[in-house]
């Protein structure tokens, strides 16, 4: 399969809005007790089509979570977002999750699970049907979301790569 070329972002004046998707404990047991740390899920948008996710490690869960606000904004990526939804299908994979978004029809609303939803919501899609098939892991399926995010195409692009002329097409 050919490389993903992302549409990065740079996160200098914009406005984002994080939501945390998912927080993990973890307990180490040592001969001096147990030593607990967390682990957190980040994602971050502007609801305007762009979107990123990061993972925050940390002995605190709110240090964790700002750990993971601050990787989520280096990996910013530009969503095209066309009148609230997007504009085509698309299929991604990331581990053994399987993520399915197709455009939905104005009103039709986020019809999507927890983890996807929180990605889509960030990125300012505000119709989309998706299916997550697979593996339910919050951090695979975010990853996959994100992925088939970043492989949708605007229709402009795709004309100007096929060499079609719009105002032919829609002027007759």
């Amino acid at each position: 399969m050919a490389k993903t070329q992302l549409n990065r972002v740079k996160s200098g004046d914009l406005e984002l809005h994080e939501k945390v998707v998912a927080i993990n404990r973890v307990v180490k047991t040592t001969k001096g007790g147990r030593a607990f740390s967390f682990s957190a899920l980040v994602v971050v948008g502007n609801g305007n089509g762009v979107v990123g996710h990061g993972l925050g490690k940390a002995k605190e869960v709110q240090e964790a979570i700002t750990k993971g606000i601050d990787d989520a904004k280096k990996n910013l990526i530009k969503v095209p977002v066309m009148n609230g939804t997007i504009p085509h299908d698309q299929l991604a994979k990331e581990g053994a999750a399987k993520v399915l978004i197709k455009p939905a029809a104005h009103g039709t609303g986020v019809i999507a699970g927890g983890s996807m939803r929180a990605v889509l919501e960030a990125a300012g899609v505000t119709d989309v049907l998706s299916k997550s098939q697979g593996s339910a892991n919050p951090h695979n399926v975010v990853k996959a979301t994100f992925k088939a995010l970043s492989l949708l195409r605007e229709p402009i692009q795709v004309a100007k790569q096929r060499n079609i002329n719009l105002k032919k097409v829609f002027n007759g």
